[in-house]
């Protein structure tokens, strides 16, 4: 599909830029794995570890999406 679009990129190197992105701007490691929908391998802490962070990868996803459009300040809420 992002062939067919034309966009010059490829999946992996979208995912590898948020990653890079969220990095700099100290984004906590559980939610930016949880929002490239990687699986905590990890049983136990898996077994212990329900929330899905929701909110938190809404307050991840929305200067993301900002920073791709090139509007606004794309600066994370610290919380």
């Amino acid at each position: 599909m992002v062939r067919d679009l034309g966009i010059g990129a490829v999946p992996h190197g979208f995912r590898s830029s948020f990653r890079d992105w969220a990095a700099e701007r100290d984004a906590p490691r559980e939610v930016c794995e949880l929002a490239l929908a990687h699986v905590n391998r990890d049983r136990v802490e898996a077994a212990y570890r329900r929330s899905d962070l929701f909110e938190r990868r809404r307050a991840l996803m929305e200067p993301w999406a900002a920073f791709l459009a090139g509007i606004g300040d794309e600066r994370l809420d610290p919380a």
